[in-house]
């Protein structure tokens, strides 16, 4: 079963350091109260991302000396401060057995929605990009989360896949995909279909 409070952390590395950071941080353990961890890759070479399953939003405070650990392992080789958000669970279109997606890759997809709009929202996307993802075989894993704390707050999905990236990001680029997409703009997204983020990571294995 997904995870209820997932940590989200993501950081830019130095120029040709990616794989160096990313292999690094994959290899440290994280403690007791994360409940599973795992770090990827961004396939555009961007950056590096962690998600941290876990059990309660007390667990957060919990990981501080973790967080220095991080610093100490890794600030050397960063262009960036790490980038923190905690989101909470809602509901799962496509559900996992585990606390995160086991999936090669995943893809966040980030709208932010004013809390005027978020009941409708919530209906809408029931019949409209739920119904897509879960008609999709490529989509193995579709999980929706909401912020607590973060500099980006709204909604954040968190899809994961084992397709080719391009036959994946197919599914999201059908016509039928682009009106839904339209149409979140002009009645639900703050900032219009500009609002919409989306990035794709491939997972790292501890080396």
């Amino acid at each position: 079963m997904s995870s209820q409070v997932l940590l989200i952390t993501e950081l830019t590395p130095k120029v040709g350091a990616i794989q160096r950071v990313a292999g690094a941080w994959a290899a440290m353990s994280a403690p007791e109260r994360v409940a599973q961890r795992r770090v990827y890759e961004a396939v555009d070479g961007s950056s590096v991302l962690e998600l941290s399953a876990l059990n309660s939003l007390a667990d957060v405070a919990t990981l501080i000396d973790w967080w220095g650990s991080q610093w100490s392992a890794l600030g050397e080789q960063m262009d960036s401060d790490f980038r923190r958000q905690v989101v909470t669970f809602i509901e799962a279109p496509k559900d996992t057995s585990s606390a995160l997606p086991e999936t090669p890759y995943v893809q966040l997809r980030h709208v932010e929605v004013p809390p005027a709009n978020y009941g409708d929202y919530r209906a809408w996307r029931e019949r409209t990009i739920f119904d897509v993802v879960r008609t999709a075989p490529q989509v193995e894993v579709f999980l929706a989360y909401h912020s607590v704390i973060s500099t980006e707050p709204g909604v954040m999905f968190v899809s994961g896949f084992s397709a080719p990236v391009e036959e994946y990001t197919a599914v999201f680029h059908s016509p039928r995909y682009q009106q839904i997409v339209r149409e979140a703009g002009n009645q639900f997204i703050t900032g219009g279909d500009r609002g919409l983020y989306t990035k794709i990571y491939r997972h790292v294995a501890a080396r």
